[in-house]
């Protein structure tokens, strides 16, 4: 796993020179030469030195890599050593982990670290690649040749019913590996509801975009209304206009057909909650989406007390479920993989694209942060994606099941 996540990373920032690494300073990037020296940083941080006691391998690095002590603005301005330099003191450290395991099991406590830190690369690796999205520059190369459509084609329509009850929300001790934003379970009352089978399409959002949304400030909260009034947004950010009803999107450094039967991304918060309200729908909340997600009907018509560990069941996911690690390196349709519905018939509860609700991120009871405090609520309060972002949406009222 260790050992994956890092060739992943490799793919990722190949073929960059140093301008391309560094690249424009923007707030929602970081250069990705830093993203490189972070990720070592990160892994001798919390096992070489935090559970080893080892003196740093690079005197320099808590002053270079340190997330929580170099303000995001100044890692352009930082001395940052050059790539080759900088590959070789993740080699280091990446090697020191794997030897350091050799010929055993590892505790308790190491397979908890040594799963955090292969979790934070893996998120990494989603920012090297929306990095690379945002900045224009060619595809990674580690995306297998698959057609998109191969998978399953065209448009998942309709909504289905899922019951109500007290639902569990967030993470059992005993689950595994989870992050302190999910810990831990609490009861959360469900009122019976109905959800979108699929996230909301190209298709489907294009003809939002086309019927004046957004124009139409009664679709727009004031702060969706600043936002959009702010950057004069009139369609996602990575559309552009071919003719009076045909759209192109660039996907990294080239444009291609928008297509119809993919989930809406890049579409922010405010974009989806427009959208839900022109389409007389609403978000769901992070319950119903994990209920809708994880959940299954139990008699007398209501929640069971089970949680799924995957929507389908539990066999551990592969290609014919969901679309994850990168394999297409973009979305599928959205009807794609149906034998990995949740129970309630929901198609895509994971991979492809991550979804809007309609909570904030917000501690749960009782949070207390983990060793790696960054991550947590508290210091990334802002609205909650699920599952980058399309919406999938419940009517505005809740309906009894059938």
């Amino acid at each position: 796993m260790l050992q994956d996540a890092r060739a992943r990373t490799l793919e990722l920032v190949a073929g960059l020179d140093r301008e391309r690494l560094m690249g424009p300073q923007l707030d929602i990037v970081n250069p990705l030469l830093w993203e490189i020296g972070h990720l070592a940083w990160f892994h001798e941080h919390f096992i070489l030195r935090g559970l080893d006691g080892q003196p740093p391998l690079m005197s320099e690095a808590d002053g270079l890599y340190d997330s929580a002590r170099v303000p995001h603005g100044t890692r352009w301005s930082i001395p940052l050593p050059p790539l080759v330099d900088t590959l070789a003191y993740m080699a280091s450290v990446h090697d020191a982990l794997v030897r350091r395991l050799a010929g055993r099991e590892p505790t308790p406590q190491e397979a908890e670290l040594y799963q955090l830190v292969t979790y934070h690369e893996d998120m990494h690796d989603e920012a090297f690649t929306y990095s690379r999205q945002t900045l224009g520059y060619p595809a990674p190369t580690f995306a297998v040749s698959t057609s998109a459509r191969a998978a399953g084609s065209g448009p998942w329509p309709g909504d289905v019913p899922v019951s109500g009850g007290i639902w569990r929300l967030g993470s059992e001790p005993g689950d595994g590996f989870v992050f302190d934003n999910e810990k831990w379970a609490h009861p959360v009352p469900v009122t019976p509801f109905r959800i979108a089978r699929a996230p909301v399409t190209n298709a489907e959002f294009a003809a939002f975009v086309t019927d004046g949304g957004y124009r139409e400030a009664a679709y727009w909260d004031p702060e969706g209304a600043k936002w959009r009034e702010g950057c004069r947004a009139e369609h996602p950010v990575y559309w552009t206009r071919r003719g009076a009803r045909e759209w192109t999107v660039r996907r990294f450094d080239r444009e291609e057909p928008l297509a119809p039967d993919q989930p809406v991304i890049h579409v922010n918060w405010h974009e989806a909650n427009a959208y839900c309200r022109w389409a007389g729908r609403r978000l769901p909340t992070e319950a119903e989406w994990e209920a809708a997600a994880a959940g299954a009907p139990a008699l007398p018509d209501t929640l069971s007390e089970t949680k799924r560990a995957y929507p389908w069941g539990v066999e551990v996911p592969t290609p014919e479920l969901a679309n994850l690690d990168g394999g297409h390196l973009g979305c599928v349709d959205v009807a794609a993989h149906p034998e990995g519905d949740s129970a309630w018939g929901c198609r895509q509860m994971i991979g492809n694209v991550w979804e809007w609700t309609a909570s904030p991120f917000l501690p749960f009871p009782g949070f207390a942060p983990d060793a790696y405090k960054e991550y947590g609520p508290v210091a990334n309060p802002q609205r909650l994606p699920r599952v980058d972002h399309a919406a999938r949406m419940v009517p505005p009222v809740p309906e009894a099941t059938p």
